[in-house]
Order: structure tokens, then sequence, then C-alpha cells
């Protein structure tokens, strides 16, 4: 492929400056290589997330969180094996190589198939009531309600259609008469559009339960009021390297404590720690499910999606977490409302 020689970097980069390198490319991936050209290692959007869920600072050098013994192919090997050594190991990216182990060249997955959709169903919550954004809800559902110049509803869905998915379904209970009104079966958009009726409140996760044909692989499952920028994609091939029952999109939230925290041994001051700051990672309202967590939700109940992958723990179904790095925002007061429209535009132009 074209373009790969903009995505070498070298082993003193910094993570921040790889993670840049990612995405101003297309490709999704940083290849490091030393003096030589030859690679040392590769770096995807993955790796780095992980690394975030570690600890590891963004300005730590790139090697800390580069897989250093990638799969890699033979210049010479031919478009059958290298489909064949892409699809096998599952893999999206195969950097080409010669005998000196010097990079020669870039295969990508998406170059040797023909397709670019995706058939896995996104579930969007759009139930609720509102009662935080009153009285702009008083006669309008809040996933209908403008920011910028779209309903929340119409982003979210355009940011789906733009990573190639087209199978949605929509769970509704408040006002759902005007948000079938405005969306119907989704062929304005080019799309398929199939909606949950809730006939009471049924959590986060409990309208699962009502899905009229059960999928046959991983599925999304997305609150309807978040604008967010994150990379749908990569998100599923996250929970797919993962071999995740589960994945749960999750952001870091940070808690000052205005106060000077003391260190004590017993009765003997050690230290003060001047208004530290506790960083924490809290869901996102964002998640990716197998077909067989479906399994774990009661039929026709109310149930919240904490509940469903602690269920998933106990009966040990390998639950994943994603760390949003991009922009996220939960429109659930009125503050965050004028926010979002604040920052629409420059975000989402």
């Amino acid at each position: 492929m074209k373009g790969w020689e903009k995505v070498k970097v070298s082993p003193h980069a910094s993570i921040r400056e790889t993670l840049k390198v990612i995405d101003d490319s297309s490709i999704q991936i940083a290849l490091v290589v030393n003096h030589k050209n030859q690679l040392l290692g590769t770096v995807t959007d993955g790796d780095i997330r992980r690394g975030m869920l570690k600890g590891i600072p963004l300005d730590d050098l790139v090697t800390q969180v580069m897989n250093s013994n990638p799969t890699t192919a033979a210049y010479f090997d031919n478009k059958e094996s290298l489909l064949l050594k892409l699809k096998s190991k599952k893999l999206h990216h195969l950097p080409i190589v010669n005998d000196q182990n010097q990079l020669v060249g870039l295969q990508m997955l998406d170059d040797l198939i023909t397709t670019s959709q995706k058939d896995n169903i996104v579930v969007l919550m759009a139930g609720g009531l509102g009662s935080r954004l009153m009285p702009l809800t008083k006669n309008c559902p809040k996933p209908l309600l403008k920011v910028g110049k779209k309903p929340i509803l119409e982003t979210i869905i355009g940011n789906f259609i733009e990573s190639g998915f087209s199978k949605f379904y929509i769970s509704v209970n408040y006002k759902s008469e005007m948000i079938k009104d405005y969306f119907g079966d989704g062929s304005n958009l080019g799309i398929d559009i199939q909606y949950i009726n809730e006939e009471k409140r049924m959590g986060t996760a409990g309208a699962l339960s009502l899905l009229l044909n059960r999928p046959d692989k991983p599925f999304f499952v997305m609150n309807g009021d978040l604008l967010t920028k994150v990379n749908f994609r990569l998100l599923l091939d996250f929970h797919n390297e993962n071999k995740s029952h589960a994945t749960m999109c999750v952001r870091e939230h940070d808690i000052q404590i205005p106060y000077g925290v003391v260190k004590l041994d017993n009765q003997r001051l050690l230290a003060i720690d001047e208004k530290p700051i506790h960083r924490s990672f809290v869901s996102a309202g964002i998640y990716v499910l197998d077909p067989v967590a479906l399994d774990y939700i009661p039929k026709d109940s109310f149930y919240d999606m904490p509940t469903l992958f602690e269920r998933l723990i106990e009966n040990n179904k390998n639950s994943s977490v994603f760390p949003i790095r991009e922009y996220w925002c939960d429109i659930g007061r009125i503050d965050d409302y004028n926010k979002a429209n604040q920052e629409y535009e420059e975000v989402f132009r």
C-alpha cells in the first residue's frame, strides 16, 4: 500500500508523538524502526489504550507500549499467503520485511478484501425521560434535542454510518412517536432502523431482552444522549482482539481533594500531600457485547448495565475496558447541553 512510510517512528519517540502519527494517518498503526530501517515493533491504537489502563504516561517512550514481536511477512509473499496470514492471525496490518528485517512495505487487510461495510448491529438507548433537562424535554424527548443543527441522536447515528454500520435498533419509551416519526425506518439515511418499545422503565440493559432477533456477532449498545468522536471500528477491533464477551468504554475522571492530605504512621506525621488529584476510570455509556451476554439478562425486567457486567464477571466471562481518549460529552444536565452546543462546531465540523 502507499503512504506507509509516513507511519514510521523512532524508538526515541514518545507515546504522545506516536499517537499523533496514528491519528493523522488512515492506516491506524505506527511502525517503530531503528536508524537502519529495521523493524523493532508495531503500535496500534489498542496498544496505547492498554498502556493507558496500566497508567503509562503518554510522555513515556513508545517502546513502553509497542508490540516488540509483531507478525511479519516476507517481501516475496504473494497475495494469497498474505491474506491467509492476516485472517488466521486476525490481524488488520502486516509489515513486510526483507532478509535483514528491514521494513519494505505494509499490507492492510482492507486492501485485500472488497467490502468495508459492517453488519454488526447498533442498539441505541433512547427511552429516558430526560427529567434533569426540564423544561427542554417537556415537549421533546432528550435524543431529539438539537446540539448544533442536528438532534443528538442524529449525530450519533451519523457517526456510526461513517464507520460503516447500517443496522440499528432504537429503544424508545418517552415520546416515542416523535422519535419514530423523525427517523422512520432509516431509509432516508440509507440504513435500516427497527424499534424496541419499552412499555416500562427497563434500565440500561433490560431492553436488550426485547430484541426481536438475537445477534449472531458482537453488537454495540450506546446511550442516546452522548456525543463522542470514538472510532467505533477501533472499538470493535479492540473487543475482538481481546476475545471479550463484553467491553465497556471508560473515561478518566479526576477528583481533586481541596485540602492537604496527611500521611501518618500512628501518631507520627510523615508527609502532607497538598490538594491531591485522584484519577479513576468511570463508565462512559458505550458497550460492545457478544450475543452470549444476552443469556444473563432477565426477560422483560428492569436491568442495568453494571449489573450485567457483574454477572458476566461472576460467571468467568471475559470482560474488558476500552479507555476513551477522544471527545466525549454526556448531555445529562442543562450545563452539559450548553457546553455541547458551544463545542459542537469545532468537534463535529
